[in-house]
């Protein structure tokens, strides 16, 4: 029955880490795999989250099927951190929130939704970006595009192209943009190309598909949602994926949300229904727990103090080892390449490494990173800073 079912190859990413786990060599480094790691490279469990954990513990009690859109108070929640407190179109009850499996189960059922709104339009995702954008996008059915953004030769970014290509896109297609920390390159908009972006969108009625995945590791919670807020402020309706799965560190968990901005309180209303019908058809139901937490600490006024330090701290961490390695590096490698580490923001930094020194990263020195060169800067700490900048120094050498 199934002979003609091809081998899976595997996310390349998710297969590289398995090969760290399997490799025996102890001072073996990981920067390749999207995950914060603390300054001793442990998982952190956040205290925001540990005391929210604890208080929940005492309320054990029957767990009920939640509704298809989620825990209301938690997708309120979602809607008040993403959007922020003054956002009108909050106050006029015309977003549509929905609570949803991680970051990814955002874009899949925002996909689906799309898929089934607007049959004849086409996404365009930026060149390079994360490689599951493609993926979910083309599994519900669209044809995929990019548009021009990182410019390999100075790691910064191609804008005056991006905004060319941008300009080319049929009307009604959907753009997928990066809020911040964008994924893989660490390149990001600053506030006036932002808003000569959003200007473009509106002008040549594009569809912008936002994805923030790492709000709270670019600057800070307000300034790394400043696109989806201006995009709201602008009256544009735009979908916006978001992920608790950095900022909370709570991979497993998989606490997400999608929310679309309309332009009356009764549009919001039917493509919410819309929204939990795509959820129907994909899961039925998103889990409780990890919702639970998550909205115990963003509505616990002491719970969210801590935890918003506690976050800023993390940003700090990754700005601090991203000096580190510039510093180490200093002298060793060229100056385009080293001006990457700290003009580039985030968890990830694309070094410009090919993908043969980076294969010797990782035979030679148990350095893991992706082929494309992307470094995940959160895996590097104090211990382990150096001998990665000198693998890095030996590879560029050869």
């Amino acid at each position: 029955m199934f002979e003609h079912v091809e081998a899976f190859p595997g996310d390349p990413i998710l297969s590289l880490n398995e090969d760290f786990q399997a490799d025996p060599r102890a001072d073996k480094v990981n920067l390749s795999i999207g995950i914060y790691f603390d300054a001793h490279g442990k998982l952190p469990v956040m205290a925001a989250v540990r005391d929210a954990e604890h208080a929940l513990a005492g309320e054990i009690g029957p767990r009920p099927y939640l509704p298809m859109s989620g825990l209301p108070a938690y997708r309120d929640a979602v809607q008040q951190l993403v959007f922020g407190n003054a956002c009108g179109a909050r106050a006029g009850r015309r977003i549509a929130t929905l609570q949803t499996l991680g970051g990814s189960g955002a874009l899949k059922v925002g996909a689906d939704f799309l898929r089934r709104t607007f049959p004849n339009a086409q996404v365009w995702i930026s060149d390079p970006s994360w490689e599951n954008h493609r993926v979910v996008f083309e599994r519900a059915g669209f044809t995929v595009n990019t548009y021009p953004y990182y410019d390999g030769a100075t790691g910064g970014l191609r804008f005056d192209a991006m905004l060319d290509a941008l300009r080319a896109i049929p009307k009604r297609h959907i753009v997928l943009l990066h809020a911040c920390c964008h994924n893989p390159t660490g390149v990001d908009l600053d506030r006036d190309q932002w808003r000569e972006v959003i200007s473009l969108i509106e002008q040549n009625e594009l569809l912008p598909f936002v994805d923030m995945a790492y709000q709270g590791f670019g600057t800070d919670l307000d300034d790394d949602a400043f696109a989806v807020r201006e995009l709201a402020a602008r009256g544009l309706s735009c979908l916006v994926a978001n992920s608790f799965s950095k900022n909370f560190s709570l991979y497993g968990e998989r606490c997400g949300g999608l929310s679309v901005v309309c332009q009356s309180a009764d549009e919001a209303t039917r493509v919410l229904g819309q929204l939990t019908g795509a959820v129907r058809a994909n899961y039925s139901n998103p889990p409780t727990y990890g919702a639970k937490v998550v909205h115990r600490v963003l509505c616990t006024p002491a719970l969210r103090a801590s935890w918003q330090s506690e976050l800023a701290s993390m940003c700090k961490r990754i700005a601090a080892m991203r000096r580190a390695i510039h510093q180490r590096l200093q002298g060793r490698v060229a100056d385009d390449t080293l001006s990457r580490y700290i003009q580039q923001r985030g968890m990830f930094t694309y070094t410009g490494l090919s993908a043969a020194q980076v294969d010797r990263l990782r035979t030679e020195h148990g350095v893991y990173l992706v082929r494309s060169g992307r470094m995940c800067v959160a895996g590097l700490n104090e211990q382990n800073v150096g001998a990665v900048a000198d693998a890095i120094a030996s590879v560029l050498r050869a």
